[in-house]
């Protein structure tokens, strides 16, 4: 399957380190299969809890939707707090978006002890209404978010035309939130777990899974690996054993700016909005700006290389029509898949039915930061920890959504 289609930003900016060769162990504890932002992060908390741990990826880490990553990282989700409390009551969605607060400091933590620069810088999100109807919803959900104490302020549009120059009804500004060059973040981790001792298998496509002595045989196209465990961090790749159900895998479309001489708004905040699906954008570090949006129902990439270009000029014109006076032009444009759950939250943990078997599936706007909490609940399931907040993001748990019912990674 292909994930992304047109030219990549993120891959220009960083000359990666060869990965080193392994003699592999006899056993692992964890076998990691996918080598993104999932699979960097679960390896990174399993190695800091003092485990034997192999990722193997059927390309090289980091190229596969990490490199696409816009890199936009927040604590609220596609799914506002008021409308998730309504969907699976009030203590579980406050929870879980304190678990999206807590992982961007601990985000933070893991760029901090990186041997590269990953750009980590804190960041406030700017989410404004996209017309005049959405604004009793952001100021129901400003007053929610206030009500439980997480980070924001309300500027109606006079503040926000002020700020910004965004003439729209009002916005939500929270704060603690970030972004990352999640393609520098990715390949500083392997770095990094390297070094402690982690093996990493690039171009080992894993075909079948099965138990063997009270072990996992992990049947590859470069032979079998065993291991007490095996964790599936694939993002929106074809799950190479069993199938996902629960989920819609899409695409979206990015440009990249040329790099501006000066900051284009407001404390080169993260930038989204109301409409679904929505616009949302960010600035880099060498003064470009990153937009996306204009989401399309199949995961498939388009068929030519025109409908990319469309697109862009498309996201071009959005962005222009935000701010009139910015002088931009596309450096840079590209199609990706993402993936979306039924019901807005990401797929972690055991599979009821097979021991040994866990998922990290990180569906949403916010991937990263669900990788983030997936790692911890995960390294807490495999020192034998109980984790209270598991059931909210488990691969069994009831959906509440039009199609409700019970899904399982099957």
């Amino acid at each position: 399957m292909h994930i992304h289609s047109g030219s990549l930003y993120w891959p220009s900016t960083y000359f990666t380190a060869p990965i080193k060769s392994y003699k592999r162990l006899e056993n692992y504890d964890a076998v990691i299969v996918g080598g993104g932002m999932s699979g960097a992060l679960t390896a990174w908390a399993l190695m800091n809890k003092g485990l034997k741990i192999a990722v193997l990826d059927k390309r090289q880490v980091a190229t596969g939707s990490t490199s696409a990553n816009t890199g936009l990282l927040q604590y609220s989700n596609d799914i506002m707090l008021h409308e998730l409390i309504e969907q699976i009551g009030e203590k579980n969605a406050v929870d879980f978006y304190r678990l999206c607060l807590e992982a961007m400091e601990d985000l933070r933590e893991v760029a901090e002890r990186l041997p590269v620069n990953a750009d980590f810088i804190r960041r406030s999100s700017i989410y404004y209404a996209s017309d005049s109807a959405d604004e009793d919803r952001l100021l129901k959900e400003y007053k929610t978010l206030r009500k439980f104490g997480f980070p924001c302020e309300y500027w109606d549009r006079k503040m926000l035309f002020s700020k910004t120059g965004i003439d729209r009804a009002g916005a939500i500004v929270t704060h603690g939130d970030a972004e990352v060059n999640p393609y520098i973040f990715v390949n500083g981790i392997f770095e990094e777990i390297q070094k402690l001792g982690a093996h990493i298998f690039e171009f080992t496509e894993v075909l079948d899974v099965q138990e063997h002595n009270e072990r996992l045989q992990i049947k590859t196209s470069e032979g079998d690996f065993h291991a007490n465990n095996v964790i599936f961090t694939t993002g929106y790749e074809t799950l190479p054993v069993g199938k996902r159900i629960g989920a819609d895998i899409n695409r979206s479309y990015v440009i990249v700016t040329n790099p501006l001489d000066s900051p284009p708004w407001y404390g080169n905040a993260l930038i989204w909005e109301t409409k679904r699906p929505y616009l949302y954008m960010r600035t880099t570090e060498d003064g470009r700006i990153i937009v996306g949006g204009l989401d399309e129902n199949t995961g498939y990439m388009p068929p030519n290389a025109e409908r990319i270009m469309e697109r862009g000029m498309e996201l071009k014109e959005k962005l222009k029509n935000l701010f009139p006076d910015l002088n931009i032009s596309i450096d840079y444009s590209y199609c990706a898949t993402f993936g979306e759950s039924l019901d807005n939250l990401p797929f972690i943990g055991e599979h009821p039915k097979k021991r040994g078997h866990y998922y990290l599936l990180g569906y949403g706007g916010n991937g990263t930061v669900y990788s983030m909490i997936g790692a911890t609940m995960l390294a807490d399931s495999l020192t034998g920890k109980k984790n209270p907040y598991a059931h909210i993001v488990a691969l069994d748990r009831v959906l509440q959504s039009e199609n409700d019912g019970r899904t399982v990674v099957q």
